[in-house]
C-alpha cells in the first residue's frame, strides 16, 4: 500500500508545474502512460521537477553507455538496494529497448554472483591488492 497520495490526471491537469513535467514525460516517453512513481512524487513537485530533470539527464541523454546498458545497471542497482518497484519498471524499460531473455538470465546470474561475493569479501575484510587501487 502505497504512504503518499498517487496523483490522478485530473489532480495533475490543475496544476501547471507538475502538468509540465508529466506533459513532458508524455512527450519523452512518446506514450499516455505516466508510473506511479512519477504520480507520488507530485505531491512535491520541487522533488518532482528535480528527479525527472536527473533521470532524463542520466537515463534519456546520449552518452558513452547506451540506454539498454543503462536500464540493466539500472536494475542491478535496484536490486542490489532492495527497490522492488524499480526492478520491475526498469526491466520492462530494458526488455523494451530490446533486453533478450537471454540477456536478463545473464544479468540475474551476474547480480546474483555479486550479491554473494561482495556479502563474503565484505564479511572477510581482505586488504585491497594495490594492483587495484587506481591512482588519479
Amino acid at each position: 500500500m502505497s504512504t503518499v497520495r498517487l496523483w490522478t490526471d485530473a489532480e495533475v491537469e490543475a496544476n501547471p508545474r507538475v502538468k509540465a513535467v508529466f506533459d513532458d514525460i508524455r512527450a519523452t516517453r512518446k506514450s499516455d502512460f505516466v508510473n506511479n512513481v512519477w504520480r507520488g512524487l507530485a505531491n512535491q513537485p520541487d522533488t518532482l521537477e528535480r528527479i525527472w530533470a536527473g533521470l532524463k539527464d542520466v537515463m534519456v541523454k546520449p552518452g558513452a553507455l547506451d540506454p539498454l546498458v543503462k536500464e540493466m545497471l539500472y536494475i542491478a542497482v535496484s536490486a542490489a538496494n532492495g527497490c522492488s518497484y524499480c526492478v520491475h519498471s526498469h526491466t520492462a524499460a530494458a526488455k523494451a529497448k530490446g533486453m533478450t531473455e537471454a540477456q536478463h538470465e545473464e544479468l540475474l546470474a551476474v547480480i546474483g554472483m555479486a550479491s554473494q561475493t561482495n556479502a563474503l569479501l565484505n564479511a572477510m575484510q581482505l586488504p585491497i591488492d594495490p594492483q587495484f587501487l587506481v591512482e588519479s
